[in-house]
């Protein structure tokens, strides 16, 4: 039986970047054919023009995506904060992703609470959903960030604890597997650089960089939900699955956006809570990192839920955007590659920075 067959997948936080892509796959059966798939989120706009762009897809392809969708396809609105709308949507669930998150760095500084409430709170509201309602969920999918690792801004500091949230649930809730993925930039996703630099481009400029010297992993969407699936299929209870990426700059990013058109370039310092460079994996995680095949695997901090692993040697040392960078060339070839490049016809096309 394949990995999802006649399985419940609860998508939290399901009409995000990474949420929709995810549900996409799932309606393909590439990876099984899930009973049903329900998108969980609080954005009523976004889930309505979620479910028009899904109808308007033709009912029968190679692959027969989003065959009988109708059926297969649900959407909740509701809110991980809330515990009881929570518990209602995860009644039936047998898989969870946990994608929601308030991400963007500056406003989470700007309204640390609130990123408390949504990464941290909304992840305990889920184990608790599961606990204490006895509900038959065979494993829980965290998403996190490199921001997680070392954390010095509040968005990072939040999805570090949500981490823990999900490790420490696998003692509490033994019957289910909770599990996280880590990595870095989402390539194209909402409230990320590269929209912000399209937008910035069409305009006519200036771009602005932060700074020359900073560095990030670059991580295409259909990577990012690879990750995910893998994690569901293969990763032990407790563990943290980081996918290995390239890492460029961001200067050579925003130059290889441009393609052929000429746009200045402005450099604006960093903002509140930026690194010059991410770290994936910490010296301090490096003694309990293996290697495995095109993961690093942190195994979990608590020593009872690593009892008789075996996992071979640790890596040794910290997985950092500024260690193994792209070339100029790599990286313009990486966004030509997944159409990201702006031509010079869509100058003065200057839809909303995203």
């Amino acid at each position: 039986m394949a990995l999802l067959d006649e399985r419940t997948v609860v998508v939290t936080g399901g009409t995000g970047s990474l949420g929709q892509v995810l549900v996409r796959r799932l309606l393909s059966g590439s990876s099984g054919a899930p009973k049903k798939v329900i998108v969980f989120s609080r954005d009523e706009a976004k889930q309505h023009a979620m479910r028009l762009e899904l109808q308007q897809r033709p009912r029968a392809t190679d692959d027969a995506i989003y065959y009988d969708f109708e059926r297969r396809l649900e959407f909740r609105i509701g809110d991980v904060r809330d515990y009881h709308a929570l518990s209602s949507v995860l009644r039936t669930a047998d898989v969870v992703v946990n994608t929601a998150a308030l991400k963007q760095v500056p406003a989470c500084e700007y309204f640390p609470y609130e990123a408390v409430q949504t990464n941290i709170a909304g992840a305990e509201n889920l184990v608790r959903a599961i606990r204490e309602q006895r509900l038959p969920v065979e494993v829980v999918v965290g998403v996190s960030t490199d921001k997680a690792c070392k954390p010095i801004n509040v968005m990072g500091m939040t999805k570090a604890i949500q981490e823990r949230v999900f490790t420490a649930a696998n003692l509490t809730v033994p019957e289910t597997r909770f599990v996280c993925v880590r990595y870095g930039n989402v390539l194209a996703s909402t409230g990320s650089a590269v929209p912000l630099f399209q937008h910035q481009i069409r305009a006519g400029g200036p771009v602005t960089i932060t700074t020359s010297d900073m560095t990030r992993f670059l991580l295409p969407l259909e990577r990012a939900v690879d990750a995910v699936l893998d994690a569901i299929e293969g990763a032990a209870a407790g563990e943290t699955w980081v996918p290995k990426v390239p890492s460029a700059r961001i200067v050579d990013v925003a130059t290889a956006l441009m393609g052929d058109v000429d746009v200045p370039m402005d450099i604006v310092g960093i903002r509140p809570g930026e690194k010059v460079h991410e770290v994936l994996v910490s010296s301090e995680e490096a003694w309990r990192t293996f290697e495995r095949g095109d993961y690093l695997v942190i195994e979990p901090v608590l020593p009872e839920l690593r009892a008789g692993r075996n996992a071979g040697p640790a890596v040794g040392g910290e997985y950092s955007s500024a260690d193994a960078l792209m070339s100029f060339a790599e990286t313009r070839e990486l966004l030509e590659r997944h159409g990201l490049v702006v031509g010079a016809e869509d100058r003065g096309r200057v839809p909303l920075a995203r």
